[in-house]
Order: structure tokens, then sequence, then C-alpha cells
């Protein structure tokens, strides 16, 4: 039996000592004791996968925390033959509800049960290095709203952190567009979310075609510096409808350039701006499903 690995960040949104000591009461039973490994955030994850890694040829990690955490795990082990379980205790939770998992003992369930798929995840390349995604990659408007989140808000508003940041774009619209070329097709946006899973934002269905176990993206581009468009974008997805064509253009890749200085962010934290070049890869990890 593997060793198992439990990263618990304490800041994370739906984080609680009772939930914990449920994790841990389950997995021993299970015949999986953790070795627990609190970090303070996202950014204290990174070094702890890396040591683990060094430890561990296959290591087994389960992140009981959010998508950020998630996000600083990946890139801490980078690609190889780690096994990798998600538990729903984070502000969004988006990776969570990507793999349909209801409740915090659904997700140990799942990992009890140890079913488990290829990870594809997304590597983004700028000036300021190299990092790993899984969900999604957002440039342009999704990105100043991202970077936008300050964290006294996100603590006590949690995702209604991120529809504050987005009402102070809107008061400093931003109508500059960008270029991207996905797969040598070129498109002229204002915004463009790479999507390497259907959902965003929480349980809301924005590319229902993306998979995290198929290499490959789904880039919906704004193409169009209209509020009211984003308005329609916004709706449509909170009442789980198709995107409006006339706001969204689709396009499928596995390479993306990112062509200007726009705000980026990854699988909802911000990293950063462009330009920058967007690559599919297969085969990451094993990921319980």
């Amino acid at each position: 039996m593997p060793t198992t690995f439990l990263i618990i960040n304490p800041a994370s949104g739906s984080f609680s000592r009772r939930r914990i000591a449920q994790v841990v009461h389950s997995l021993t039973r299970a015949g999986l004791p953790p070795i627990i490994h609190p970090v303070r955030n996202p950014a204290e994850a990174y070094p702890c996968c890396q040591a683990i890694r060094r430890v561990r040829e296959h290591p087994f990690i389960i992140v009981a925390a959010g998508d950020g955490t998630f996000n600083a795990v990946l890139n801490g082990l980078g690609p190889g033959p780690a096994t990798l379980a998600v538990l729903p205790l984070g502000t969004s939770n988006v990776l969570a509800a990507e793999l349909g998992i209801a409740s915090l003992a659904d997700g140990i369930a799942r990992i009890c049960a140890g079913k488990t798929g290829p990870l594809a995840t997304g590597l983004l390349e700028f000036d300021a290095g190299r990092r790993y995604f899984a969900l999604m990659a957002g440039s342009g408007l999704d990105g100043a709203v991202v970077g936008g989140v300050r964290a006294g808000e996100k603590r006590v508003l949690k995702q209604g952190a991120y529809a504050l940041s987005a009402f102070r774009a809107a008061l400093g619209w931003d109508r500059g567009m960008q270029e991207i070329v996905a797969d040598g097709k070129c498109c002229l946006c204002h915004t463009a979310v790479v999507c390497n899973a259907s959902r965003y934002g929480g349980n809301f269905r924005l590319s229902p075609g993306s998979s995290l176990f198929r290499s490959g993206f789904e880039i919906a581009c704004v193409t169009k510096a209209d509020r009211r468009g984003y308005l329609a974008i916004a709706r449509n997805l909170f009442l789980g409808r198709p995107m409006p064509d006339t706001a969204i253009t689709w396009l499928t890749a596995t390479e993306i350039e990112l062509r200007g200085t726009k705000p980026i962010q990854l699988d909802g934290d911000f990293v950063g701006h462009g330009p920058a070049r967007i690559t599919a890869v297969a085969d990451f990890a094993r990921l319980i499903m």
C-alpha cells in the first residue's frame, strides 16, 4: 500500500478541524493512514510536494483544500507517476464539482474505491516562468477580475469577492483587445478562457465538451468589449444555458499563443501578464475519479 500524504490548508474556504478529523478517521479505517502536511497558503504546498517527490517515486497525495492549493501541488510535483485526489474544502471547489464530488463523504468514498483516470493539464510559459493548470487559464477581463480579488474580501465574502472585483472592473472598464493564436488560427478578443474542464467559477458549466481526462482545450473567446455581452454570458452561466453565439467564438487547440500584455489567471489565481504560450500536457498524473 503506498504512503498516503494529506495536504491541508487551514486558510481554505471550507476548512474545519472537525472535517479534517473525519477525513483522517475514514482514511485510517480504510487502510490509508495519512501523513498530514499543513500549509498556510497554496505557495507552501509547492516545496512540500517537491520534497515528497524526492522521497517517493509514486506518491499518493490527497489535497483537502481548494483549487489554488491543488494547482500548487501540480506545480510542485510536475508530470510523473503520482496519484492525486481532491476533497472539497476550498472556496469555489471547481475541480471537485468537475469530478462530480457531491460532499466530503463522497470524496472520501471515491478515494477508498481507488478508481483513477489519466489527468491532462495545461502548461503556461511566459516571462515569469512556467506553470501547470488543471481547470482553466483566463486572459483579459477574466484575469483582471481574479487579480483584483482582495484577500480580506475573499475570507469574508467567499465567492462574492469575485463578484465585487468584477464590479470594480466594470467601473474601470478596459476596452483593449488581445490577439490569440490557437493551433495557427488567429482571433481578436477581449477575453479568452482556455478550458481544460467544463466548469467555471464553481458548478457553472462553461465548456461542456472539455474534459480533465482528454488532452486539448476549448477556448471561449469574447470578441466584443461590451458590458452587455458579459451580462448575457453571466446570465446563461447562472441559468445553465448554452453560451450566446453573439458573445463567444469557440476554438479548439492543443497549442495557444496569448499575444499582448493582458492579465492572466490559472485555476482561479492571478499569475501575471502576457504574452504567453499554452500547451496541452497528456497523462500528467493519475487522478481519483
